[in-house]
């Protein structure tokens, strides 16, 4: 397994630099940005300093610049050849504070005037990852609950809500989910509020929509995977020997077939926690989302291959992380 691990942890910048270079070619292709807005455009000279100073007159220059800010390459060359210390002994000289570099620099925002990059993403991505923590918790917990009940009796009236709810949640978009139970539970009702964000009642109905997509799914993997493990000859040992029934269930059963549960879990959870933009746009949640969807519109490149490399880096190490605990469920597995 520590084998596996290292492996695809050294894979990892190659398979970010493929995405990086993709991201940013389409970035670089996609025409106009927001220094050729006419209702935001900066001054002339401010446009000159920035193209010169970021190189986006140039892809191959843009590319190299880049690439070399946004890796940590250029923070390890000034470490190590003491330009930080040297940086930070001239400050305290000139009695100012220490200057500040991050490790990772995406650069500044071109559509948000005075932010970088680094600091949207430090500020939004937390929101982010509460909503679908939240969103995939509540999947998890009921998805899995309503594939075993399902399981038990199929053909059942229990199994047939199962079934429809699943459908209902594969079928409907986000959107529709999410307007519906705003108009009846925040208006309609004033359970909730509306357009807030903040506090645990405001978390409630953008984490049941973003959930139940990845319900309906857990429920059917479960359903499935339950029927066709409690056929086994080792389920029926279980039972001849004298087993309680949920400890069949449980114990047995479920351990088994909760493996694709977990297969899907990894996409999944990073699909949740980074790509909630319609749920942080129904509910104006203030998360990466809706940052990221302001940038396709308006052409912000930072924004873009910033939180594009974010979101791959989330994906691959999910991915990861189920497929570690893919192997220590079922040691089997090769």
């Amino acid at each position: 397994m520590i084998g596996m691990i290292l492996r695809r942890l050294a894979f990892l910048p190659l398979i970010l630099l493929i995405i990086y270079t993709i991201t940013l070619a389409l970035a670089w292709a996609v025409p106009g940005n927001p220094l050729e807005n006419p209702d935001k455009r900066p001054k002339p000279e401010v446009i000159e300093q920035m193209k010169k100073q970021y190189n986006l007159d140039s892809f191959p220059r843009f590319y190299i610049s880049y690439l070399d800010s946004a890796t940590g390459l250029r923070y390890g060359r000034d470490w190590a050849s003491g330009r930080l210390k040297n940086d930070r002994e001239r400050a305290e000289i000139a009695g100012f504070p220490p200057p500040t570099r991050p490790v990772f620099d995406f650069g500044p925002s071109l559509e948000y005037d005075d932010l970088t990059v680094n600091e949207i993403i430090r500020s939004s991505l937390p929101v982010s990852i509460t909503l679908g923590a939240a969103a995939i918790l509540i999947a998890l917990v009921f998805g899995t609950f309503a594939g075993v009940l399902g399981a038990i009796r199929p053909n059942s009236w229990m199994d047939l809500m199962t079934l429809s709810v699943s459908l209902v949640g594969i079928s409907l978009p986000s959107f529709v989910i999410g307007t519906v139970l705003l108009v009846v539970f925040s208006l309609w009702l004033g359970w909730f509020p509306v357009a807030q964000w903040g506090t645990l009642r405001s978390m409630v109905l953008p984490s049941i929509t973003l959930s139940l997509p990845f319900m309906a799914y857990i429920a059917r993997l479960t359903r499935m995977g339950m029927i066709d493990v409690l056929g086994a000859d080792f389920i029926r040992t279980a039972r001849a020997k004298g087993a309680a029934e949920h400890t069949v269930l449980l114990k047995h059963a479920l351990k088994n077939a909760f493996l694709p549960v977990l297969s899907f879990l990894g996409p999944a959870t990073a699909l949740a926690m980074t790509g909630s933009f319609v749920v942080e746009r129904v509910f104006t949640v203030p998360g990466i989302g809706q940052h990221f969807v302001n940038a396709v519109q308006n052409g912000d490149r930072f924004l873009i291959i910033g939180v594009t490399l974010v979101f791959a880096t989330m994906l691959i190490v999910f991915n990861l992380i189920v497929d570690v605990l893919y192997r220590w469920i079922d040691p089997r597995i090769v």
